[in-house]
C-alpha cells in the first residue's frame, strides 16, 4: 500500500459545531462546580442532641457538647443562705479556653438570653457568665434591694451562644434551657444543644440542622440539552462531532 503523499487538510467546523463544542466546555465546567458546591455543603454540619436535664439547688450538669468524653461547659445552679437571706445563681462556665457569650455586667458577667434565629457569635465571650441571680432578704436587709439580676428568670427555650475548641480549632454552638423562677426557687431545665462542625462558622441559635430554614443555594446547575446533539455526543470528540454532522446532513435532506 502505498504512503499517502498529499497534505492533511484540516477540518473546517461549521458555526453551529463551535457553538455546541462551547456549549459542552460550559456545561463540563458548571458541573465541576456543582460538584465543589456539593463537597462544601457535605463538609458543614450540625451535630444536635436533644435532652431534658433538670438543674436545680445545688445541683451541676457537665456539658459535652461534642460528645469527645471531655467537658466543654459546666452549668450550676448553687444555694447557700446567710445572715442576710438565702442567695440562688444559676451560672455557666467554660472549661480550658471555652467561653460564653453574653454582656459585661456592674459586678459579673451576664450571660445572653439568646431567641431562636439569633447569630452566634455576635457580641462579646466570657468563661464564666451569670444567668440569674436572686436573693431573698429576712426582714430589712439590703438583700431586697437587689433580689434579682440576669434575663433568665422565667423564659422557656432561649438560648446561650457557646464558643469551644477541638483539636485546637474553635467552634460555635448554642444550649437550649427554660428557667422557671417559683416560689423564690429557680429551677433550670437543659432541653438541647447543638455545634457547627466547621471551625471558625457562626450557627444560628435553635437551628439543628445546615439546611433548616436555609434559603440555600441550588448546587445543582443544569444547562439544556441542545436538540439534535447530546452533551455525551459532543463528549466523544472528533468522533461524536462526526456523527453528528452525518446526522445533520441526514435531516437536512428529508
Amino acid at each position: 500500500m502505498k504512503p499517502h503523499s498529499g497534505s492533511r487538510k484540516t477540518a473546517e467546523l461549521s458555526e453551529p459545531v463551535h457553538q455546541w463544542l462551547n456549549l459542552y466546555a460550559l456545561s463540563a465546567s458548571a458541573a465541576g462546580v456543582g460538584m465543589l458546591a456539593l463537597t462544601q455543603c457535605a463538609e458543614a454540619k450540625i451535630v444536635y442532641t436533644p435532652a431534658h436535664q433538670i438543674i436545680g439547688k445545688n445541683i451541676s450538669f457537665n456539658l459535652d457538647l461534642n460528645h469527645d468524653g471531655i467537658t466543654d461547659f459546666i452549668i450550676r445552679e448553687n444555694a447557700h443562705r446567710t445572715t442576710s437571706g438565702e442567695f440562688q445563681v444559676l451560672f455557666i462556665k467554660g472549661s480550658s479556653i471555652n467561653k460564653i457569650e453574653g454582656v459585661p455586667g456592674s459586678h459579673s458577667f451576664h450571660a445572653a438570653d439568646l431567641a431562636p434565629g439569633d447569630l452566634i457569635p455576635n457580641g462579646e465571650f466570657s468563661p464564666a457568665a451569670v444567668m440569674a441571680n436572686q436573693c431573698s432578704g429576712f426582714g430589712g436587709t439590703s438583700c431586697t434591694t437587689h433580689s434579682r439580676k440576669g434575663s433568665w428568670f422565667n423564659v422557656t427555650n432561649h438560648y446561650l451562644g457557646l464558643k469551644f475548641t477541638i483539636d485546637g480549632g474553635t467552634h460555635y454552638g448554642w444550649a437550649r434551657m427554660t428557667v422557671n423562677f417559683v416560689n423564690n426557687n429557680l429551677t433550670a431545665t437543659l432541653t438541647g444543644y447543638a455545634y457547627e462542625t466547621v471551625p471558625n462558622e457562626g450557627i444560628i441559635a435553635g437551628r439543628i440542622k445546615n439546611s433548616d430554614g436555609d434559603a440555600a443555594p441550588d448546587a445543582s446547575l443544569s444547562m439544556p440539552t441542545p436538540e439534535g446533539a447530546s452533551l455525551g455526543m459532543l463528549a466523544l470528540g472528533s468522533p461524536g462531532v462526526s456523527i453528528w454532522r452525518r446526522e445533520e446532513l441526514i435531516s437536512a435532506t428529508q
